[in-house]
């Protein structure tokens, strides 16, 4: 038998409660896996607490990453005891995720943990730290360097922003962070961020162009800030977009697009192919300033998650928060 927490659905209400599973209960899919850690961001936070519609099919193990090691494999890539690690790929809302003691997942969503990299450093970055490497690489390709000017990043106190300015600042990039909270300057800072600008300010609606401030532009938030990095990025700046969190919609124009060459880079962590991914997880193993993991994140045990859980919803946690399974 092994922990789980397991989220249920009764007259329209979502209840989350820690239950005794036994291996049996796993769904049937190619690895087995026990688990060593999982993380808490946003989405799960919605899932848990039953403040957003992110889960449909009840009972639900919630939690969108794990790593851990392999018990038992049907595919040959994995073999006992090999480390691996898994973000994305519907886990935690549309198949049983990472909040169990063990969890049964197709081999193709995995990735073996890069070498010298260990688990719980591994879910410090998660798959925020994933998103966060995927974006830089997204500006990187479009030519943006630290010497064609600032990087903005928005959302910068949450799990990809937190990652994102530690990335930027460490690779050597001069950073501005958006936060909608005063009291993260300090941790900001901490982090690398050179300038500390307000979210209700970056969410005044823009005019087709602004004054051009950024060489690049990092967005976890959407709708309203988004169309205005928009407006504000430079002649051929790239604009690397993966978040939802504000809206779906984007009040902007052509206008940047056409008059700037500005471009608009969407990054999804969940259907990146898996070379991508793997080089990915290889640069945050050396390109992760090592001190900022301490910064970042935050070690729960699986029966604290309902509590923070609305904590994170409720824009009170700042950077990551990592799951001990072992605890």
């Amino acid at each position: 038998m092994f922990k789980a927490l397991v989220l249920n659905q009764n007259e329209g209400k979502t209840t989350a409660a820690v239950e005794q599973l036994a291996i049996s209960d796993l769904p049937e899919e190619d690895v087995l896996i026990k688990v060593d850690y999982s993380s808490l961001n946003y989405k799960d936070g919605l899932a848990v607490t039953g403040k957003g519609k992110i889960i449909r099919n009840f009972p639900m193990v919630p939690g969108i990453d794990l790593v851990g090691t392999v018990e038992e494999s049907a595919d040959a890539r994995y073999t006992k005891g090999d480390k691996v690690v898994l973000t994305g790929w519907g886990v935690g809302e549309n198949y049983w995720g990472g909040y169990s003691q063990y969890a049964r997942l197709k081999a193709d969503w995995l990735v073996p943990l890069p070498k010298g990299m260990d688990p719980i450093r591994t879910m410090q970055i998660g798959t925020a730290g994933l998103t966060a490497m995927l974006c830089v690489m997204a500006l990187e390709e479009g030519g943006v360097t630290p010497e064609r000017g600032p990087v903005v990043v928005s959302g910068a106190a949450g799990g990809v922003g937190s990652v994102a300015v530690a990335i930027l600042s460490g690779l050597g990039y001069t950073v501005a962070a958006i936060t909608g909270r005063a009291e993260t300057e300090g941790y900001l800072r901490a982090l690398g961020a050179s300038e500390i600008l307000s979210r209700d300010e970056m969410a005044q609606p823009p005019r087709p162009l602004e004054k051009q401030k950024w060489a690049g532009a990092i967005d976890t938030v959407g709708d309203t800030i988004l169309a205005r990095m928009i407006a504000e990025t430079d002649y051929s700046g790239v604009v690397a977009a993966c978040g939802l969190a504000a809206s779906f919609k984007l009040p902007s124009t052509v206008m940047p697009f056409i008059l700037r060459n500005v471009r608009l880079q969407g990054v999804d962590s969940v259907s990146c192919p898996y070379e991508r991914r793997t080089n990915a997880w290889q640069r945050l193993l050396t390109q992760l300033p090592e001190n900022a993991l301490g910064e970042i994140a935050q070690i729960i045990a699986l029966d604290e998650v309902p509590d923070y859980a609305e904590k994170i919803t409720n824009g009170q946690i700042q950077g990551r928060v990592v799951i001990d399974l072992n605890a």
